[in-house]
Formats: C-alpha cells, structure tokens, sequence
C-alpha cells in the first residue's frame, strides 16, 4: 500500500461551479488501507492532547472525526448546515467567496471546559473551519486543535484559525 495519499485523491474540475477544482476524498476512502493510515496518522498527532471531543464539520468531517472519536476514546459533535439538528441551536455565519454560510450546534453538545478538536476533511479559506471553533467556545469549549485531510495552503485558512494548533495530512 502505498503511503502516498495525496495520489489517491481525485481532482473535479469545475466542480461545484466553473473554475473550482474539487479534491474528491471518496476515492482514498475506497480503500481500507489508505483509509486506516489517514486515520492513524491524524489520531497519532492528537493521541496525548486529552481530546473529550471531537467537533465534526458536516458532511465529510463526519466520516473522519466518528473514525478519530473510536480510536481516541472521545465523544463526536456534528455542526452541520442549518435546519438539521433537532434541539437548541447556536449558529454561526460565515463568509464565503461567493456569499455567507451558517453551521449549528447543539447548545448542550459541550460541557464548560472540554478539550474539543475541529474535524474536517479540507481546510480551504478557513471559513468554515472559524465557524466551528466560534461555535465550539460559545458551547463553552476548550478549542485545542484543528485536523484535516486536506489543506489548501495558498489560499492560507489557517491564518483564520485564531492561533490554533493546525495539523493536515496533504497539502496542496
């Protein structure tokens, strides 16, 4: 198996509107090998941080972080896009290239204090990933770290990240 998981990503282009080049995870995920090494190698970096939970972003994240949650014995809290979680609510708004976004969270998801992890497949702009640690602090969490599949670093979303600790496994 080869350990080179940045060759088992698959490049769309003009996907999801014309000029965007979309990393597609589907196809590491396909395979069990390079799924089991992305996952270890992300659980390895955080294994001694004492992580209580892992704060997943919708829809990808999920995949990743419920994965990273077994190994390090860690609850799971999934933000996702508005309208999809059934009880209190924080949300928060974004910008995006091209507009605004909103995440939620369960207010009750973290008790004062946790150490919580952001969780997502890709760090682009940082938007997204800055949505999540707001909401993560507003629920009363301890933000000790980011971890993604995927960084874009030219487009430099770790600036955005408040300082945090910013672990990824391919960068581009």
């Amino acid at each position: 198996m080869s350990t080179d998981l940045k060759s088992l990503i698959r490049d769309v282009p003009d996907f999801p509107k014309p000029g965007i080049l979309f990393r597609d995870i589907t196809t590491l995920l396909q395979k069990p090998e390079a799924f089991r090494l992305a996952i270890d190698r992300l659980v390895e970096r955080f294994r001694g941080d004492r992580i209580d939970q892992l704060v997943a972003i919708e829809s990808r994240g999920f995949i990743l972080a419920s994965a990273m949650a077994y190994q390090l014995g860690s609850g799971l809290i999934p933000v996702r896009k508005p309208g999809k979680l059934p009880s209190h609510k924080l949300a928060e708004t974004y910008a995006l290239e091209y507009g605004t976004d909103t995440l939620e969270m369960h207010s009750d998801a973290l008790a004062g204090g946790q150490r919580v992890l952001i969780v997502d497949d890709l760090l682009a702009t940082g938007g997204t990933a800055s949505a999540a640690v707001s909401l993560a602090r507003r629920a009363g969490g301890d933000v000790v770290g980011c971890a993604f599949l995927i960084e874009l670093a030219f487009l430099e979303g770790r600036q955005r990240l408040s300082g945090l600790p910013v672990f990824s496994l391919v960068t581009y």
